[in-house]
């Protein structure tokens, strides 16, 4: 008998033990931070801000924009590679971060498969713009311009893996030109350039340059999307002027460091397309000049990444761009 009381004291005692230990807090508990690979102004610091602005309302959780361009969005993915899996230090990754960046550099100071995809949130279209006192209307009478003098037209980007980057490689691989790559650290100091007659031309992402187009600072020739873009649909693209096969849409998404548990992970997927989805989200990311694009989940994201490493090395390649 005084066993069996003892046993079951014993055995309350562990019970209340048990049942008054803390539970863990439920996800997220600290504010979440995106580390961008851009500067201020950029595409990919709008989509951020948009996202995280209405992600804050639903999760009641501070989410935070971190700018960190630089390094080809090398210190960007480092810091993110580096940090907790814990759900709360996420990367805006690109195809620059996640697919150029692997045939452009022979060594990366992250490795992108350590930062794994969550889900995709916008996606856009580059346009070729050049100053408007330039006499080139349409890709052709650059392509022209550019074989009378080889090497003497330059282009303007944003950093070296860039879209903006791959947009001029692209271009002078299929026309078959010698162009000049002026990269900067951030997308607007190279609008800028051509804005002030500096730079011949640039690629850039519509939504950096919408408004140079449309306040007369800056001409289109023609847009990088197989079809014509519907913020700019007087603009004719690419393929369609001459230079065929020319496509290059960029995506923006959302990554996490490898290890972050899967319940996260989904969690974090989920959210993202609930804010992606947001009308108020949408209607400022169109109004930007960006384009929806499904929010996938992780494992059809990564698919994505994958077939998109198959579609830019050969070109990189060919090319003979680099980032060294």
């Amino acid at each position: 008998m005084r066993g069996d009381f003892r046993s079951a004291v014993l055995g309350g005692l562990v019970a209340c033990v048990i049942s008054s230990a803390p539970e863990a807090a439920p996800y997220p508990d600290r504010p979440i931070t995106i580390v961008v690979p851009f500067g201020k102004g950029t595409t990919a610091d709008l989509i951020a801000t948009v996202v995280a602005e209405a992600m804050s309302k639903n999760i009641r959780q501070k989410v935070i924009v971190e700018l960190k361009p630089g390094a080809g969005g090398g210190i960007a993915m480092t810091q993110v590679e580096k940090a907790a899996p814990d759900g709360t230090t996420l990367a805006m990754i690109t195809q620059g971060t996640h697919v150029f960046n692997l045939s452009l550099y022979k060594s990366l100071p992250y490795d992108p498969d350590k930062i794994i995809p969550i889900t995709p949130i916008s996606a856009v279209c580059n346009v070729m713009t050049v100053h408007p006192a330039n006499p080139a209307n349409t890709p052709l009478e650059v392509v022209a311009a550019a074989k009378a003098a080889p090497g003497r037209l330059t282009f303007a980007s944003g950093g070296i893996g860039t879209s903006h980057h791959l947009g001029g490689v692209l271009f002078a691989s299929i026309a078959g030109v010698d162009i000049k790559h002026v990269p900067h650290l951030v997308s607007v100091d190279g609008v800028n350039k051509i804005v002030n007659g500096e730079i011949t031309m640039g690629f850039f992402n519509l939504p950096t340059v919408i408004n140079q187009i449309k306040a007369g600072k800056l001409k289109p020739l023609a847009v990088t999307s197989l079809t014509r873009s519907s913020h700019l649909p007087g603009v004719q693209t690419f393929d369609a002027s001459g230079l065929k096969g020319y496509d290059l849409v960029t995506w923006f998404g959302i990554g996490a460091p490898a290890g972050t548990p899967p319940e996260i992970v989904q969690r974090l997927r989920d959210e993202f397309a609930k804010a992606a989805a947001d009308p108020v989200v949408k209607a400022k990311l169109d109004e930007a000049g960006l384009d929806p694009i499904d929010q996938l989940q992780p494992s059809d994201f990564a698919r994505l990444i994958a077939s998109d490493r198959v579609k830019w090395a050969p070109i990189i390649q060919a090319s003979g761009a680099t980032a060294e």
